[in-house]
């Protein structure tokens, strides 16, 4: 017994970062990625003994206590744009774009969500995520590509569509008639 825990608490202190990843990008949130990552140690904990592939194991059960969670409450945080000023360089932007992507991944499914990150953001080949997931190959390809999909219109939506495009002869001919292009052609 004395053995097991030793490997255990080993495995922790060496992975622990890494599962906390995984779980910040299947929450969105650090408080709720840090409980789901204590949840699921507790849960392997008691089963140490017959694990083969930790982190696998680990990864599953994740997912899924996430997504129980996720069905039992489907209320989400608001996070607050607001930030306290710090010094330093002007990380708006950057802010920004994760926040929209934070956003528009609490709009995929959980199992979804869970194709993206384990896929994506752990960089698991799709056979090791239907693994994990308990699905076949085909659904992960099909899951990654619909989220990516949908991740992509909803980062899209600030472009402007084309019928919000300005209509004037400037905007319809941007090169002037007679005007040289690169490739030496005339318009």
């Amino acid at each position: 017994m004395a053995v097991d825990d030793e490997r255990f608490r080993e495995f922790v202190e060496t992975r622990y970062m890494d599962l906390l990843r995984v779980a910040y990008h299947l929450t969105g949130s650090t408080q709720d990625a840090e409980d789901l990552v204590q949840t699921a140690l507790v849960k392997v904990m008691r089963r140490w003994r017959r694990v083969d592939d930790p982190m696998a194991y680990l990864r599953r059960v994740m997912v899924n206590q996430h997504i129980s969670s996720w069905r039992r409450h489907r209320v989400h945080e608001v996070v607050t744009s607001i930030l306290p000023d710090r010094p330093g360089r002007d990380m708006t932007e950057a802010v920004s774009e994760r926040h929209a992507l934070y956003e528009a991944m609490r709009e995929l499914t959980p199992r979804t969500r869970a194709v993206i990150v384990l896929r994506y953001v752990v960089d698991l080949p799709e056979v090791a995520v239907a693994a994990a997931l308990g699905c076949s190959v085909g659904s992960v390809k099909s899951r990654a590509s619909r989220g990516l999909a949908r991740l992509r219109l909803a980062l899209a939506s600030d472009a402007p569509t084309p019928d919000q495009l300005p209509t004037t002869a400037a905007a319809a001919d941007p090169v002037p008639t007679g005007t040289t292009t690169m490739t030496g052609a005339t318009p």
